[in-house]
C-alpha cells in the first residue's frame, strides 16, 4: 500500500448498525494486540439506537464501550446518512486520525466513508467487494460507493476481488483476508446460550423442543419480503407449511412483527408451530444457529454463520452478495417458492441437507491478518517520510 496511510492520530473505528459489532470486535482487539499500531477510537454513530441491544451486545462480543456515540437515531436513507456526515466531520477534525476504517454495507459505512474522503482521510474498508448485482437493495449501493472511496479493500471471498476490477479499482488496493464475521463466531461459540435456556427465558415452555424432529431457525427482515403485504403474506404460509415438518424459533424484529399486525395477517401464524420470541442477543443467537436443523433467513451474515457452523441455510432471496456460501457453503437461494422450500426442507429432514465446507481463510484469524497489514503499510510510509540519517 506504500504511500496511501501515514502515521498520524489514531485509528477511527467506525460502527452504527448491530451487523457491524461482529466484524469490529475482533477488529479492535486484534489493533490493540500490535504496539505499532496507534491507538483505535471506536465511534458509535447510533444508527442503530436500541440502547439495551446494543449494551448486550457489547457485553456479548467483549466490545468495550464506544469512545463516541453520535446518536443519530432513525430516518429516512438520506435523512440518517446526511445527520452521520454532519455529526461525523468534526470527530475528524478533533481526532486527525490516520485512517478511517469501515465494516460492511450499512449508512453509517458510506456515510462517514464520504466524510473522510472529502477530509482527505484515508480509507480502509472491511469485507469489500460483495456485489448482489441489485442495486434495488440500499446496502448494494453502499457497498459500490464505500469501494469507490476506499484506499485500502479487504475482503472475505476471492470472487469479491473480481468484482473490484471489473469496477476499475486498483488490484493495488485489494487484500484477501478471510471473514472477520467468523473470528467473532469462532471466539464466541464455547460461550454461546442453549437454545432451551432462552426458549424458557421468553416464556415459550421446554415441551417446544421435545420432539426429536429439532428445530428450525427464522429471520426475516429485509424490505423486499417484510414491507409489502403480498409477499409477506406468502412468506408466513411459506413458514406455516414449513412448521408442520418441524418447529420454527423466529427472533421477530420490530419492524416485521408490527407489519404483521399492520396487514392483518396475525392469523396465519396463529395456525403455524412457530415460537416468536424478542430479538436476541449475540450468544443467544449463536446458539439458536449451532443447534438448529435448519436456518430460513434473508440476511446476509447469517448466510456466512451458517456455512461456518455446517447448518443448512434456506435464503429468502432471489440473489446474495455472499456467493461463496452458496458455491462453496451450505446456503441455497430460494426465494419464496414455496415448493422448492419445501422440497429442501423434506431433504434436510431425510438426509441432513448440504452441508458444504468452510472457505478460504474463514479460520478465525483475519482480524489479526487486516491489523499486520495495516502495521507494515503505516510502518512503510512512516520510513519513507523520515530523513535519511548519516
Amino acid at each position: 500500500m506504500g504511500e496511501i496511510l501515514r502515521l498520524r492520530g489514531p485509528l477511527v473505528c467506525v460502527v452504527g448498525a448491530r451487523p457491524n459489532y461482529m466484524k469490529m470486535a475482533p477488529l479492535v482487539r486484534a489493533f490493540a494486540a500490535r504496539s505499532d499500531l496507534p491507538g483505535a477510537v471506536l465511534v458509535h454513530t447510533g444508527q442503530h439506537y436500541d440502547v439495551a441491544m446494543n449494551e448486550r451486545l457489547f457485553v456479548d462480543l467483549e466490545l468495550p464501550t464506544p469512545d463516541m456515540n453520535l446518536q443519530v437515531g432513525s430516518g429516512s436513507h438520506a435523512m440518517q446518512t446526511a445527520e452521520i456526515m454532519r455529526r461525523f466531520e468534526p470527530v475528524l477534525d478533533e481526532l486527525e486520525p490516520s485512517c478511517v476504517v469501515v465494516v460492511g454495507d450499512v449508512n453509517s459505512t458510506l456515510a462517514c466513508s464520504l466524510v473522510a474522503s472529502k477530509k482527505g482521510t484515508p480509507i480502509v474498508h472491511v469485507e469489500a467487494g460483495l456485489r448482489s448485482f441489485d442495486r434495488s437493495m440500499p446496502e448494494e449501493v453502499n457497498r459500490l460507493l464505500t469501494d469507490q472511496l476506499a484506499d485500502v479493500l479487504y475482503t472475505t471471498e476471492r470472487a469479491a476481488a473480481d468484482n473490484l476490477a471489473r469496477e476499475g479499482i486498483a488490484s493495488h488496493r485489494v487484500r484477501f483476508v478471510g471473514n472477520v464475521m467468523i473470528d467473532s463466531l469462532l471466539q464466541h461459540l464455547k460461550r454461546a446460550v442453549s437454545p432451551l435456556d432462552t426458549l424458557v427465558r421468553e416464556g415459550v415452555g421446554a415441551a417446544f423442543l421435545a420432539g426429536e424432529t429439532g428445530f428450525g431457525v427464522v429471520t426475516l427482515h429485509r424490505p423486499s419480503n417484510v414491507d409489502h403485504p403480498e409477499a409477506l403474506r406468502e412468506a408466513l404460509i411459506i413458514l406455516r407449511d414449513v412448521s408442520t415438518r418441524l418447529p420454527l424459533i423466529w427472533p421477530i424484529h420490530p419492524r416485521t412483527r408490527g407489519n404483521i399486525e399492520l396487514f392483518g395477517l396475525s392469523s396465519l401464524l396463529s395456525q403455524a408451530n412457530v415460537a416468536l420470541i424478542s430479538p436476541q442477543g449475540y450468544l443467544e443467537t449463536l446458539g439458536l444457529l449451532a443447534n438448529a436443523r435448519l436456518v430460513l433467513t434473508d440476511s446476509g451474515g447469517i448466510q456466512e454463520e451458517t456455512t461456518a457452523l455446517a447448518v443448512p441455510c434456506l435464503t429468502m432471496r432471489e440473489n446474495t452478495e455472499r456467493p461463496v456460501t452458496v458455491e462453496e457453503g451450505t446456503n441455497t437461494l430460494v426465494g419464496r417458492d414455496r415448493d422448492a422450500i419445501l422440497k429442501c426442507v423434506d431433504d434436510i429432514m431425510r438426509t441432513g441437507g448440504k452441508r458444504g465446507r468452510v472457505p478460504e481463510l474463514w479460520d478465525g484469524r483475519a482480524a489479526e491478518r487486516i491489523a499486520a497489514d495495516l502495521s507494515r503499510s503505516i510502518g512503510q510510509s512512516q520510513r519513507a517520510t523520515e530523513p535519511l540519517k548519516v
